[in-house]
């Protein structure tokens, strides 16, 4: 019935799956979805596949794999990954080469650009636009309708390679410009701005507006809005 390069016997589809395309484990495609070429769905951890005897064979990947869950009229294009554990709620769009790893979880009508990475157990509210090479590792949380530009770096490791992992978290309305990067462990408030290139270092507050290197606060949402024509 479907076409693919290889489909687990406990997935379910109700969308449309096109060849090539590789669904694994317990693995759920909603009503409308369209899966590209190339995709895998469920991709099973590093732990289970380290686990697994040689050679590996993609029936003895597929016996080990949770499976991820797809929701209604989602897009997903073509070579991205899709580890076991991820939720990605109704009408959400990726680009090309996403890759998603495993316990994260993007709310309904959220985009995610071509490239970008959410590398560990990442949360996604609704509505929210994550352009393309946005990197966002493990433990980040982004509230609803926020905007991360292209190339944003997260990070979450102050002193790296270490185990004293602190997230950051991103507030509801929130806009990251391109090319910024925000250290371990702060938080961008509500509404809050920060302007392209800007390198982090502190938490910024509720509705204001921070820019350089270290980034450092300039005004508040509402000059940012005049500034930009807005009519809100």
């Amino acid at each position: 019935m479907y076409s693919v390069s290889y489909l687990s016997k406990r997935a379910r589809i109700k969308g449309h799956v096109m060849p090539f395309s590789i669904v694994l484990g317990e693995s759920s495609v909603g009503g409308d979805s369209f899966i590209d070429n190339f995709v895998i769905l469920g991709y099973p951890t590093r732990s289970k596949l380290k686990g697994l005897k040689r050679p590996l064979t993609l029936e003895s990947i597929d016996e080990v794999s949770d499976g991820s869950m797809i929701g209604d009229s989602c897009i997903i294009r073509s070579n991205c990954v899709i580890y076991e554990g991820v939720q990605i709620g109704d009408g959400v769009e990726f680009g090309h080469d996403v890759l998603v790893r495993s316990g994260s979880k993007i709310g309904r009508e959220s985009r995610i650009g071509s490239g970008a990475q959410l590398d560990g157990s990442v949360k996604i509210g609704e509505g929210c636009s994550i352009q393309s090479l946005a990197y966002l590792p493990h433990l980040t949380e982004v509230a609803d309708n926020v905007f991360i530009g292209p190339g944003v770096t997260v990070t979450n490791d102050r002193y790296p390679p270490s185990e004293n992992l602190a997230g950051v978290s991103i507030g509801e309305g929130a806009v990251i410009g391109a090319r910024s990067v925000l250290l371990p462990g702060i938080r961008i408030g509500r509404g809050a701005v920060v302007a392209a290139g800007s390198v982090v270092t502190e938490n910024v507050n509720e509705w204001k507006v921070v820019m350089g290197v270290p980034a450092r606060e300039v005004y508040d949402r509402r000059e940012y809005e005049l500034r930009r024509g807005s009519r809100k």
